[in-house]
């Protein structure tokens, strides 16, 4: 059944690579909560989450009934001579040792956080055009399935960078339904236009009006997030209907990974990011168990 590929994030509790992101909950409460609402697998989080161990890693992962799918994955993809292939293979090791099948590839630009980024030269677009293509080839040889993410404060960030992407090489996308948007791109339209290119789905809904603050500079992406730019699906303005119909006419196998970046200040005395998650899951669920048109 398709409800049974809805996963969960970390980030949605908050847990995230940025230095000074936020209060970062430990693990033992996001995988219970994880587990609560019942989610069924989830990506593994930044660095320092789950235990270095492929082994550790997995046992913390079935306690809590959860299957690793793989993730988020930053990397410098643009500089020549700053070769990303040693720390994939490393990481596709342990991968193999969880039965984690989905790389999340990140472009990033080098500096803390996504508030800003440099303009990429024609060599830049070179090199990380190739290394996509080389990092693609290098997953599936591993039997995992490679996805380049768009992200705000990335080197593929807009409109004009995903297209760039899909026409200049091979990979996959993943379809993050937040970051696309804020960033430009309608995601229902490039669902429509291209969803042979979408093997893994980021589902978040979006407050247009603080993404147009983005959009503008009158806001900066981590300001946005504090103050609440992602929304609980359907409460938001992204047209998840439309996305979800072109998805299933593709016949789309992936994952719906329920990611709504939030910003902690300190450890919930409540349900905390729960609320939110639930209400997602809830309203998930109804879209992808309706009949098709």
């Amino acid at each position: 059944m398709t409800t049974d590929r809805i996963a969960g994030a970390p980030i949605s509790w908050g847990v995230c690579e940025v230095p000074g992101w936020g209060y970062q909950l430990p693990p033992s409460r996001v995988l219970a909560e994880m587990h609560d609402v019942g989610l069924v697998a989830t990506e593994l989080g930044p660095d320092g989450f789950l235990p270095a161990d492929a082994s550790a890693m997995a046992d913390v992962l079935a306690g809590h009934d959860l299957r690793p799918i793989g993730g988020f994955t930053p990397l410098l993809l643009h500089v020549t001579g700053q070769d990303p292939v040693p720390d994939v293979e490393k990481l596709l090791q342990t991968y193999a040792a969880t039965g984690s099948d989905v790389l999340v590839l990140s472009a990033v630009t080098g500096l803390d956080g996504y508030d800003e980024r440099p303009d990429l030269d024609a060599e830049g677009w070179r090199t990380l055009l190739g290394n996509l293509d080389r990092l693609d080839a290098l997953a599936a040889a591993h039997g995992v399935k490679a996805v380049l993410h768009p992200h705000v404060g990335t080197m593929v960030e807009n409109g004009t960078d995903v297209q760039r992407v899909l026409d200049g090489s091979s990979i996959a996308l993943c379809l993050d339904t937040g970051h696309l948007l804020i960033g430009g791109t309608d995601p229902a339209e490039l669902t429509r236009q291209a969803p042979h290119r979408i093997a893994h789905t980021h589902v978040k809904d979006v407050d247009l009006g603080l993404a147009r603050q983005v959009q503008s500079g009158r806001r900066t992406y981590t300001e946005a997030v504090r103050e609440g730019i992602y929304r609980p699906v359907g409460c938001g303005d992204v047209d998840f209907t439309a996305i979800v119909s072109h998805l299933r006419a593709e016949g789309y196998p992936g994952w719906y990974v329920l990611e709504q970046d939030t910003i902690l200040t300190e450890e919930p005395s409540g349900e905390g990011p729960l609320t939110d998650v639930r209400a997602s899951v809830a309203a998930l669920r109804a879209l992808l168990e309706s009949p098709t048109e």
